[in-house]
């Protein structure tokens, strides 16, 4: 049935029950996440809600820090969301890692920067991954530390218990990277 043409009254319009809750969690989402791009955020939002997957959506609002030279769009907040989307898997497809980078505005250059450290060329080992994005924020150790890593004295920081740990016997059985065998560019 065609919409009409003009709209006399409220009751000539239906609102869905559920709309008015999704708009405002997405509103506090894109508030607290301050995505560059919002159209693009909100796609990446929306797509995910719609599929069920963890939502591109920070903890909280970050200022800016005034140590930080360059704005790489990186930070500890999208790292956090990267690794609530990433987490539940070892390995993570370069495509799926690619798209929810891009729903975050994070630029792709420094995607492509990330990936040439351990070139794989279908998918990363995620903690491999997040380790490399720790590192190009600076200070390894107190990046992994506030996104929930612990380090004992001396020691190499290590992942919350159940995400599973990165090992130097794994990375020789797998060509020497934190790619999977066969997947690693020559």
């Amino acid at each position: 049935m065609p919409l009409p043409d003009t709209l006399f009254c409220a009751q000539q319009i239906h609102i869905p029950p559920e709309l008015p809750d999704i708009l405002k969690q997405f509103t506090k989402a894109a508030i607290r996440t301050q995505p560059a791009d919002v159209l693009q955020w909100a796609a990446g939002y929306f797509s995910a809600l719609s599929r069920g997957d963890p939502l591109p959506v920070k903890d909280r609002i970050e200022m800016p820090v005034a140590t930080q030279k360059t704005d790489t769009g990186l930070t500890q907040g999208m790292l956090k969301v990267l690794h609530k989307q990433c987490s539940h898997k070892q390995y993570v497809e370069l495509a799926d890692l690619e798209q929810k980078w891009r729903s975050l505005c994070l630029p792709m250059e420094k995607f492509r920067a990330l990936l040439q450290l351990d070139p794989c060329e279908y998918r990363i080992e995620w903690i491999k991954f997040l380790a490399l994005g720790c590192s190009m924020l600076g200070g390894m150790t107190a990046r992994a530390g506030a996104l929930g890593y612990t380090q004992s004295e001396g020691a190499s920081p290590r992942p919350p218990e159940g995400l599973g740990t990165w090992r130097e016997p794994q990375r020789q059985a797998v060509g020497g990277g934190a790619c999977q065998h066969g997947e690693r560019e020559a």
